[in-house]
């Protein structure tokens, strides 16, 4: 049996999501920010769950414009880090950008989530600088980082 499942966002998990953003985020979004982006052309957003109910225990949202997508949010349930959720979530990601003939992955987080930024390291990710001041409640810099996905755009 499958531990984890990723699909699209239905709108009746909005608010689920943005119960999870309060949850995990210092500077969580909306419920109204969430079915903003949800409504959008270029956003994808997945939804993971685990088991056989299919409990939410993480999300992401990305926008995409031509072959370049931006991770706006990816997060797991505490209770469920370190044990491949976000991998897996991260790993649905890629396969999404791939069909979708994006070829590189952009995002930034906050400087002191080292656990982020180690995860974004092992996905593949590099870091391309840094933005003063960029996150409010509390003020700090971003780390902004990307990654070259594998998908070759057939012309």
């Amino acid at each position: 049996m499958q531990r984890w499942y990723v699909d699209p966002t239905e709108e009746s998990e909005i608010a689920a999501i943005a119960r999870l953003e309060k949850e995990i985020f210092p500077d969580a979004w909306s419920e109204r920010a969430v079915k903003e982006s949800w409504i959008q052309n270029q956003t994808i957003l997945l939804t993971l769950r685990e088991g056989e109910e299919k409990r939410i225990i993480g999300y992401a949202i990305l926008y995409y414009v031509l072959d370049e997508a931006e991770i706006a949010r990816i997060a797991v349930r505490s209770e469920t880090r370190r044990c491949g959720a976000g991998t897996y979530l991260f790993s649905e990601i890629l396969r999404i950008c791939r069909e979708k003939q994006i070829t590189k992955i952009l995002l930034d987080v906050r400087q002191s989530n080292q656990a982020a930024i180690a995860f974004y390291r092992r996905q593949g990710f590099v870091e391309d600088g840094i933005r003063k001041c960029f996150y409010e409640h509390p003020k700090e810099d971003a780390v902004l980082m990307s990654m070259e996905t594998d998908c070759q755009i057939m012309h």
